[in-house]
């Protein structure tokens, strides 16, 4: 087993990456500045880095889970150039108003005010939870930390390797 490590856990869209709505292809995708390097400096520091995102516009019939896999592939590539990584995405394409019956549900556990994604990495990961912070551009990503004994930090613009550079201590 692998001794615990803290993580840091990031939303997606307006955190890593600008929020112009229901990004899913790759020519759309702009990251926020800093953004790469933040995701290195963790990375070279021992954390883990997990993305946790809300992706409605799956259920919402906008576009597919491959399109959200895709993407995640190509952020990963471009994170490679860097030397940096993230070590999982987890996503939820469930929404209350789905269009899509089969990504309709009243609460999804996953959709983020809800903890489910962060749940489940804890599961699937060896972390140091207190040593660990939630990264969040909206209400609902803090409050989803906050359900799952989280810290977390609002990240409301700017440079992203700037706005956490306190933050990174070695594992």
């Amino acid at each position: 087993m692998t001794t615990p490590r803290p993580a840091l856990f990031l939303d997606r869209d307006g955190v890593l990456n600008e929020d112009p709505g229901y990004v899913h292809r790759w020519e759309d995708f702009r990251w926020i500045p800093g953004a790469r390097e933040a995701v290195a400096a963790f990375n070279r520091a021992g954390w883990w880095v997990f993305v946790v995102t809300n992706q409605s516009g799956v259920g919402r019939g906008y576009y597919s889970e491959n399109d959200v896999i895709a993407l995640h592939a190509r952020m990963s590539e471009s994170l490679a150039e860097v030397d940096a990584r993230i070590d999982a995405y987890y996503y939820c394409p469930h929404h209350p108003e789905a269009r899509v019956e089969a990504y309709r549900h009243p609460d999804p556990p996953d959709r983020k005010p809800n903890p489910g994604m962060i749940l489940r990495a804890l599961g699937e990961w060896p972390v140091d939870l207190p040593r660990s912070i939630m990264v969040g551009d909206k209400a609902s990503d803090l409050e989803a930390a906050r359900r799952a004994g989280l810290r977390s930090l609002h990240f409301t613009g700017g440079d992203l390797a700037r706005f956490l550079e306190a933050e990174v201590v070695a594992a």
